[in-house]
């Protein structure tokens, strides 16, 4: 007799509600981030660009359309341009000794014979952990002109005092010191794990072949460190542009204006002249002002690495 061959039967398709019903839990978990992020970036995009179209003072009900006045306006709002024009002037002061500051501190921490270097890499990186608002009161206090600490040395050196806080220029320098001082220690660290993956075999060849330590930092460790130097360039450019406390408690975006922001000046037409829908406009221009700055440093120092 010959035996009966059981063939199977198709399996039937799963409905997209069961998939999901087999899938409750894992996304029971992942629902707070989703909606999180939902609540506190999809809806203030959606709403800023809905409202950058419109004049509006936080009264419900009183929003005009206004089209493309806001953007129109913001193209020749002056103090705008100038707050700009602030933030490339003091990334301009700071940068190349930060970035400088911080790789010599790393290159000399990540030597062997050394001391304490735990204690000494944590002192360094202290400043970025202290909280920017008490930093920045505290160096406006020792940044006054009559009665502040930097003056009173210079004088009990000979030297003639400096308007820190009260000249254009000087409070520029004044900012970028606060930047020195709370992000040189930030970027220390950065160059200090890049350090530690050069292989010290390389340095040992140089020294081998007659080359002194300068010449192994230059010839060796910094065009070795390139991606790492282009990740704190785009990194600093960001955060410069993005600056808000530090001149805030420091300056006040004074003196006449040299020292404001972009978020400073959107702030304050947000909340303090309640031009809410100008206030969009003005954020979404700077957004495009930052991508375009960065995609440029980008493509400028990829050219020079290659």
């Amino acid at each position: 007799m010959r035996s009966l061959e059981i063939i199977p039967r198709p399996a039937r398709p799963v409905a997209a509600w069961q998939r999901l019903w087999r899938q409750r839990w894992g996304l029971l978990f992942i629902a707070p981030f989703f909606v999180l992020f939902g609540v506190f970036s999809v809806y203030p995009i959606l709403f800023s660009s809905w409202l950058s179209f419109r004049e509006w003072n936080g009264v419900p009900g009183k929003e005009v359309f206004v089209g493309f006045e806001n953007f129109s306006y913001a193209l020749r709002d002056n103090l705008f341009w100038e707050s700009m024009l602030n933030v490339v002037l003091i990334f301009a002061l700071h940068l190349p000794l930060m970035l400088l500051v911080a790789l010599v501190l790393a290159v000399i921490l990540n030597q062997n014979f050394l001391r304490l270097q735990g204690l000494w890499r944590a002192l360094i990186f202290l400043p970025h952990l202290t909280s920017m608002v008490a930093a920045g009161f505290t160096f406006r206090l020792i940044l006054e002109q009559e009665t502040g600490f930097a003056n009173a040395l210079l004088t009990g050196l000979g030297l003639p005092s400096v308007p820190w806080l009260n000249d254009v220029w000087w409070a520029r320098v004044s900012v970028s010191l606060l930047l020195l001082w709370a992000w040189t220690g930030y970027q220390m660290v950065i160059f200090l794990s890049a350090l530690q993956t050069i292989p010290p075999e390389l340095n040992e060849a140089a020294m081998m072949d007659g080359a002194n330590r300068v010449q192994i930092f230059w010839r060796i460790t910094v065009p070795l460190l390139q991606p790492v130097i282009i990740f704190c360039l785009t990194v600093s450019l960001i955060g410069t542009f993005g600056l808000f406390t530090e001149p805030t408690i420091l300056t006040g975006g004074g003196p006449i204006h040299s020292t404001a922001t972009p978020t400073m000046e959107i702030f304050g037409n947000a909340f303090t002249n309640l031009k809410y829908g100008y206030a969009a406009a003005l954020s979404y221009i700077y957004f495009l002002i930052v991508v375009v700055a960065t995609i440029i440093q980008l493509r400028f120092t990829n050219r020079g690495q290659a």
